[in-house]
């Protein structure tokens, strides 16, 4: 049987981690074995005392203080022991039940990489915050320009990996240029990688959304820096 490692980056979301938990527990993964890892990046807000009732039924690591989702991922990739790395945020805008949408195409080894694009599937313009909309086109343009692909979202949470892949490279980015970063180093290893449509329920910064403009002007930082570097 296939082995999953589900990496679950958690930062402040006493709100709806136990829900997402339970939607990950309930979700088949297409029958994998599931391995999950929980990594909390320093919560303040009662995440932590949440995480210590699954310490005994998951993996869940602790951050001594905010490094970011990117360091956080780093953090639970050292620990996955699965043939296929997934990436699910603790928040609610993504259903685990699409990943079942995602595997098949790794475990058919039809793909290497496999994201889950929220703008393929034209349901979801509604779920976006105009600025957010704007600035996830932009910045996968802006990629695809300098990269020669043709990403739809280069910016969502929903990646799928081989793990040879994902462990074969060294993730640099603390923060959410993470996304950058995976996919830049991803095509330069000449790994396929397939989008497929997904689902998406965004939320607001009221609701705790933590990217920002800053994260936009990082992002375009890392798209130019590992177009030239590696």
């Amino acid at each position: 049987m296939t082995k999953l490692s589900i990496i679950i980056p958690v930062y402040n979301e006493v709100n709806c981690l136990e829900q997402l938990i339970g939607q990950v527990e309930e979700a088949d993964f297409c029958g994998c074995e599931k391995e999950i890892i929980l990594v909390d990046d320093y919560s303040t807000d009662g995440s932590r005392d949440i995480l210590k009732n699954y310490e005994n039924k998951y993996l869940v690591l602790y951050h001594e203080k905010n490094k970011g989702k990117g360091a956080a991922i780093r953090t639970a990739v050292e620990k996955a022991s699965g043939d296929i790395i997934v990436i699910q945020d603790a928040d609610l805008e993504y259903s685990p039940k699409d990943y079942n949408n995602l595997l098949p195409l790794i475990l058919d080894d039809k793909a290497d990489v496999v994201y889950g694009s929220r703008f393929l599937n034209m349901e979801n313009n509604k779920n976006f915050m105009l600025k957010n909309l704007i600035g996830n086109k932009a910045l996968t343009i802006m990629f695809n320009v300098l990269f020669g692909s043709k990403i739809t979202d280069m910016e969502t949470c929903y990646k799928a990996f081989k793990k040879d892949f994902l462990k074969s490279v060294t993730i640099k980015s603390d923060r959410f240029d993470f996304e950058p970063e995976i996919t830049a180093k991803m095509l330069k290893k000449k790994a396929r990688l397939i989008e497929v449509p997904i689902s998406y329920e965004g939320r607001g910064h009221s609701e705790g959304k933590k990217i920002g403009w800053r994260d936009g002007i990082q992002a375009i930082k890392t798209i130019i820096k590992f177009r030239f570097t590696d």
